[in-house]
């Protein structure tokens, strides 16, 4: 085993704080990947053995009907079930060849490098400026010019920047909930993750508004490797490289979504895309 660096810094602060883990020397072109992960609520047991992998700059779509276990998925990938009362997972979950299911694993690190989104827009009840800022001094960053730095290049990465560059000091609360979206994808980007987490990005927003964020994010995996809940079998057809399907806690089927959407191997699959399920 050798160590090595998670990402390749994009400004001076990363430079000098970018965290080291564990990784096999010979490189990795899934950068994120679960094994055999099953997830309890209580002692019931809400996902059943699921194992995924993330191919690096793809987006993945999980898709399944409510209740499936996308999101408990999801939300297991970053730790985020562990803020959930009575929730215990099971199994690897493979960051870069490190387990990040383990008992010392760092969650402000781990949360830092696997950045979340939610269904909900949720910006803080504080200007646009601080929203983007507040994670990076949280780990740290103090000075000024690095700050506006951090913010103006996630602003324009989560393609909002020109819409709010006047108004940076404003609260985030008046912006609309399209804008309000992509100011927290914006949120997430500037703490410079690998990977990023949607869960139903879109589900709340107009059409229009849709269709910025499903542009976004084809853009996104330039640089990032993106999972995606939606329940929408066209976004997940039109964004995704590849397309998982879930069903009563179970992984039914992954594929490259040209081929799930027109040649699913399984039936379930197949009824659930064509609309023929229940």
């Amino acid at each position: 085993m050798a160590t090595t660096t998670l990402m390749k810094p994009k400004n001076e602060y990363w430079e000098t704080q970018a965290v080291s883990f564990e990784k096999e020397t010979k490189p990795k072109e899934n950068i994120l990947e679960t094994k055999d992960l099953r997830v309890f609520y209580g002692e019931k047991e809400a996902l059943h053995g699921v194992s995924l992998s993330f191919p690096k700059n793809h987006v993945t779509a999980l898709i399944g009907p409510s209740g499936c276990g996308k999101s408990t998925f999801l939300r297991s990938l970053n730790r985020m079930n562990d803020e959930v009362a009575g929730c215990r997972v099971k199994g690897d979950i493979l960051y870069r060849g490190s387990n990040l299911n383990t008992n010392h694993a760092d969650i402000f690190m781990i949360r830092k490098h696997i950045g979340m989104v939610f269904q909900k827009p949720n910006p803080f009840a504080k200007s646009i400026y601080e929203n983007i800022a507040f994670g990076p001094k949280h780990h740290g960053v103090k000075k000024k010019v690095v700050l506006d730095q951090i913010v103006e290049e996630s602003l324009r990465k989560a393609a909002i920047w020109d819409e709010v560059k006047d108004r940076l000091h404003k609260s985030a609360l008046a912006l609309s909930g399209g804008q309000q979206q992509r100011l927290c994808i914006a949120r997430a980007l500037a703490m410079e993750p690998d990977v990023l987490l949607l869960d139903e990005p879109a589900s709340a927003l107009d059409p229009v508004s849709t269709g910025k964020i499903e542009e976004l994010i084809r853009e996104l995996k330039q640089d990032y490797t993106v999972a995606i809940v939606t329940h929408n079998m066209q976004q997940a057809a039109r964004i995704s490289d590849y397309t998982a399907f879930f069903y009563m806690g179970n992984l039914i089927e992954v594929d490259e979504t040209s081929v799930m959407f027109t040649n699913p191997k399984q039936k379930q699959t197949e009824n659930y895309i064509s609309g023929n399920f229940g």
